[in-house]
């Protein structure tokens, strides 16, 4: 049985879209009945979310093959509080060139509806308006694919089948001299250099912070090395000066992380010239490697660092922290299991979640790390936990679902979603606190947090400027207004008080004692899962706090576990991995042949859950099936 009659045998019917309102329509409101005769994709998402970003990128091939037969509808999730502005979205569906219409759904009504557990989510919706398909996770690509040619080939036989133009109406073209910068460097001649990430170009600014000196690569998306002027970029990010006698040595000035193309590049500032250091182009899946740093790939690079004699990478798409050896051309993993959510401990056992900033305290001994979807600001020390040479320690942050502005004791203070840390001369660290639109400031002598500024747009990164005779200033890249700004640092912060918040992602009831989970998957057609070794699938799962988890635990395979809750807690949140690996096979036979290309899908659940008695004791998600 191929896979599109598997899927379609229960015939569920789409409920109906709704939301506050719609972007890339060009002011009209769509409705699944009004696109019958149209395949049409959900895509469950959320701005902040680096594996969102990556469905974005891999989906945009598709949108363009099946142009007119496929309508992709973005429908907007928001897990944070800024998210839910929809002048933050508008802003969001723009910066990363979202090209088809969007549902702004902050009540997360349509989410609900479709039973989301996951961003992000993907739904297909035949043209006779019944669900086919639900799939979690990145890495779908191929067997949607797949899917829509099953898809097409039925309904253009049954008659169903409309071909013609989407309602995609795209907004008009902004003009701007920066768009949506993301990171920026000072240079050795007091100038700076700004990643403009929108316009996938590198620019160097006088110190009025408006002139610009010369842009770096042509303006086009794309992969390409070779002169200032022809040289392609895509989304770029962080930006590092290297040390002067590693630059000699290496060849180039600047390390830039080209973070949608998943790789390093190497700037030479004489000329403008870049060329690809480390990463192959294509996104890492395997979330582990280790070797020559051109052969191996990589996911979504955010930022870098110096740090104890190599670079730390922010490893954003695989929540991990990576070294890069400029001089012997290498990268490993350094810190992080790809696990995501907040774990302590030894560098090789923790867990971060898209860490976005890197910066090196003043005496070299300590990394500080924004990890911004745990809104947390933690750092990294040499010191041996667990085999591992290194201590990751958390310093303001609690957890996935938590977040706020508040100040005062680091164990109570909260941020939401920082993308950057900046050392500051005192010892203290500067965090752009991203969607609190504002500079905080953590004294790790103190134990306390401050506000520095207020009132910034999504500020992405900071410098530290120490002008002759003054006191020092932070130049901060607004992201959000396209602009650098100064901000002074005053001796005395002010203390914010702006309350907690919670994720409002509606938990899963759950009863205590025992419960059955149980992880569908259904390979494309074409696609076998390969027993020739074992079982080919694999769950991981704990628990935050984890003596809420009594049984169950831990890593081993198969796609089904049984689960016992503690019955004294009250909320818990359950953290779900899973891995499937398919291999090409024979349609007539079933069996994998020698040779055949394997594909893994993988997905990481954060699941808050509320633990009532009389609740249901089976949790049911879906890595590709309904």
């Amino acid at each position: 049985m191929n896979s599109v009659t598997n899927l379609r045998s229960a015939r569920v019917r789409a409920p109906e879209l709704a939301g506050r309102g719609w972007l890339n329509t060009g002011g009209e409101p769509l409705s699944l009945a009004g696109l019958r005769g149209k395949i049409v994709l959900l895509d469950f998402w959320t701005f902040c979310c680096v594996n969102c970003l990556h469905v974005l990128d891999e989906l945009r091939p598709l949108e363009q093959e099946y142009a007119d037969v496929l309508v992709t509808i973005g429908v907007h999730s928001p897990k944070f509080e800024h998210e839910a502005d929809p002048e933050a979205l508008v802003a969001a569906v723009e910066r990363y060139e979202v090209h088809h219409p969007v549902l702004d759904d902050p009540e997360l009504l349509t989410w609900k509806a479709f039973a989301a557990r996951a961003w992000p989510t993907l739904t297909v919706v035949d043209p006779e308006g019944y669900v086919v398909a639900q799939l979690s996770g990145e890495g779908h690509a191929h067997g949607l694919g797949v899917l829509l040619d099953e898809l097409v080939a039925e309904h253009e036989q049954k008659g169903t089948l409309h071909r013609g133009d989407g309602p995609y109406v795209p907004p008009p073209a902004p003009s701007t001299a920066l768009r949506f910068p993301g990171k920026v460097a000072v240079l050795p001649g007091g100038t700076f250099l700004v990643s403009d990430s929108a316009h996938h170009q590198l620019v160097e600014l006088e110190a009025d912070l408006v002139t610009e000196r010369r842009r770096i690569g042509s303006g086009a998306r794309g992969f390409t090395d070779g002169a200032a002027a022809t040289a392609e970029l895509s989304e770029p990010q962080g930006l590092l000066v290297l040390p002067e006698s590693v630059a000699a040595q290496v060849g180039y000035d600047v390390l830039v992380a080209d973070t949608v193309n998943h790789a390093l590049r190497g700037l030479w500032l004489e000329d403008g010239s870049v060329t690809t250091v480390a990463g192959t182009g294509h996104q890492l899946r395997q979330r582990t490697g280790a070797g020559p740093a051109t052969e191996q790939d990589l996911s979504s690079p955010w930022d870098l660092a110096w740090f104890d004699g190599a670079v730390v990478v922010a490893m954003a798409g695989t929540h991990q922290l990576w070294r890069f050896d400029p001089v012997a051309g290498t990268v490993e993993v350094l810190a992080g299991t790809s696990a995501e959510g907040i774990r302590d401990g030894g560098a090789r056992d923790a867990w971060f979640a898209q860490p976005s900033g890197l910066a090196t305290a003043g005496d070299g001994e300590r990394l500080w790390v924004a990890d911004s979807e745990t809104s947390a600001l933690r750092h990294l020390h040499r010191r041996e936990v667990d085999g591992s040479p290194y201590e990751v320690l958390t310093d303001v942050g609690t957890g996935l679902f938590d977040f706020g502005h508040v100040d005062g004791p680091a164990a109570d203070a909260l941020l939401q979603h920082p993308l950057a840390v900046t050392a500051l001369p005192d010892g203290s660290v500067a965090v752009c606190d991203t969607y609190n639109g504002a500079v905080r400031r953590f004294d790790p002598a103190s134990g306390e947090v401050t506000t520095l500024a207020t009132g910034l747009a999504e500020p992405s990164a900071a410098v530290l400027e120490v002008p002759d005779g003054t006191d020092p200033v932070l130049v901060v890249v607004e992201s959000a207004a396209h602009r650098l700004t100064r901000v002074a640092v005053p001796a005395d912060a002010q203390r914010v008080d702006g309350g907690a918040r919670r994720t409002q992602r509606p938990p899963t009831d759950l009863a205590p004692g025992e419960v059955a989970l149980g992880v569908s998957f259904v390979p494309p057609s074409g696609q076998k899962l390969d027993y020739r070794w074992g079982d080919p699938t694999q769950l991981t799962v704990s628990a935050t706090p984890p003596a809420a988890l009594v049984e169950g635990d831990g890593t081993a395979r198969g796609l089904t576990r049984t689960l016992r809750l503690a019955e004294d807690v009250d909320e818990v949140v359950l953290h779900v991995s899973v891995q499937a690996a398919a291999c090409d096979g024979d349609e007539l036979t079933g069996e994998v042949p020698d040779g055949a290309a394997c594909h893994l899908y993988q997905q990481d659940w954060g699941i808050p859950v509320r633990v009532r008695a009389g609740a249901p004791s089976v949790l049911e998600l879906h890595l590709r099936g309904t």
